[in-house]
């Protein structure tokens, strides 16, 4: 939330980390650095990442200190307001947080579930009400921080080595990435046995494996000595 645009190289697709924002009491400050040594480090950023940013800066003004990211009013984003008022509403925008549709004009459907499961249905005079109601009253949703590993465990997945991820994300500790910031896949069993799809071991589906030379000799010593 305070990323400022001198941290950010679109043309050479990275951005750095150098500093933390801090809010205390509703204020937001800069503190000139992270809080581990770990945490100073530079990030490769996905070119649709590039594009939506190079869009973000030619559609929305800079914020006072340089920030990429504003509120409404120009000022730095509050963590405290970041959640309700930006966060969630944009999972409803994005389908991953209840639902809200036209149904005709001038009205607009909320669709959501509570915390026991049950579902609710209200309609709402604009889409901005609709998706701020949803957004308040939905249960659970993905949280902003589970961005972060989300992003870790593709990194693994797609075989980018541990200690490259490790410092990606700022830690000190390979140990860190593994036990807290990357889950299991959906399709592991499938990538396991992929591992072994063209093992020298693994037979041809229509043909039985052949003894290897190995096999053979000692097969034929043993003959030998019958």
């Amino acid at each position: 939330m305070g990323l400022r645009w001198d941290a950010v190289d679109l043309d050479a697709g990275t951005v750095r980390v150098e500093r933390v924002a801090v809010e205390v009491a509703g204020t937001v400050t800069q503190k000139p650095y992270p809080k581990s040594k770990a945490g100073r480090r530079e990030v490769p950023l996905p070119p649709f990442v590039v594009e939506l940013l190079a869009a973000h800066r030619e559609r929305y003004p800079t914020g006072p200190v340089g920030e990429v990211f504003t509120n409404a009013a120009g000022g730095p984003l509050r963590r405290t307001l970041f959640r309700s008022r930006d966060w969630r509403p944009s999972l409803v925008r994005a389908g991953l947080l209840g639902e809200v549709v036209e149904v005709r004009p001038g009205a607009f459907l909320g669709v959501w579930q509570d915390k026991e499961g049950l579902e609710h249905r209200q309609e709402f005079p604009t889409h901005r009400e609709a998706v701020m109601h949803v957004a308040k009253h939905a249960a659970e949703g993905l949280r902003f921080h589970d961005l972060r590993h989300c992003y870790a465990t593709w990194l693994v997945s797609d075989g980018v080595p541990v200690n490259d991820v490790a410092r990606l994300l700022g830690h000190e500790q390979m140990s860190t990435t593994l036990n807290r910031y990357t889950h299991s896949s959906r399709d592991r069993y499938g990538r396991a046995r992929a591992v072994f799809a063209d093992f020298s071991l693994t037979p041809a589906p229509d043909r039985p494996r052949e003894p290897d030379a190995a096999s053979t000799v000692d097969l034929d010593r043993e003959e030998d000595n019958s």
